[in-house]
């Protein structure tokens, strides 16, 4: 950047991570709601609902067990494909298309099966699946293409660093400091309001929501065609 051209805005510094979190929390908010407590996003999450699953005798306990080989899976088959892409420039523009994809699959897939009213029914199995594979290629794809960008659908990892970088900010009230405690705001807060957000439009248009949340995914994907994207990202 020349010493006289203007800094990157906000929005130019964090479309990426909050357009993304935006689109976690509400893929992760449609798909407990709609299937019964399964996770999307949070995969780990699946394992705490079986265990109160078994607990409590209820319905679907397998679908939440397979979740993590599913996502396991995935991740190693993307993971594949990254290591093999020849046009390392449009591996993350193809990721993100990959994703969007899926999220079309999981949508279409929310749309014929519904009403969903068995916990243990392979129709929700099929279209928890897909919604998992969509963000774990998400997952895979922070990790390692863009592994410089803090996670935008595990939010643990970030809330922590939240209160890190608040402690380090009211104890030292430095730019720098200023610039993280910013970065995870934006992150938590993105998240809360992709979850509100998924919630909202799902009871207004049912699984349709899901379309508008591919939207930014594809946006993103034409984006990173662009060389200059990855330095951008904040």
């Amino acid at each position: 950047m020349s010493p006289h051209s203007k800094p990157p805005s906000f929005w130019q510094r964090y479309q990426t991570p909050v357009l993304l979190t935006v689109v976690g929390g509400a893929i992760d908010t449609i798909g407990f709601i709609t299937l019964f407590g399964f996770f999307t996003a949070h995969v780990t999450g699946n394992l705490v609902m079986a265990g109160s699953g078994l607990v409590k005798g209820e319905q679907g306990l397998w679908i939440k067990l397979a979740a993590l080989p599913l996502f396991i899976i995935t991740v190693m088959v993307t993971k594949i494909f990254i290591d093999h892409s020849k046009n390392k420039q449009l591996t993350l523009s193809r990721l993100f298309l990959a994703e969007a994809v899926f999220l079309i699959a999981f949508m279409i897939a929310g749309l014929s099966y519904q009403p969903f009213v068995d916990a243990g029914d392979i129709t929700v199995a099929l279209t928890g699946g897909l919604g998992l594979i969509a963000l774990a290629i998400r997952n895979t794809a922070s990790k390692t293409v863009i592994k410089h960008m803090s996670p935008t659908v595990l939010m643990t990892g970030n809330t922590t660093q939240l209160g890190i970088n608040l402690t380090d900010y009211l104890i030292n009230r430095t730019a720098d400091n200023g610039k993280k405690l910013t970065h995870s705001s934006a992150l938590i807060f993105s998240f809360l309001v992709g979850a509100l957000l998924g919630a909202f439009l799902y009871i207004q248009l049912n699984f349709w929501a899901v379309g508008l949340f591919v939207l930014p995914v594809l946006y993103l994907s034409v984006m990173a065609r662009d060389k200059a994207f990855l330095q951008s990202i904040a």
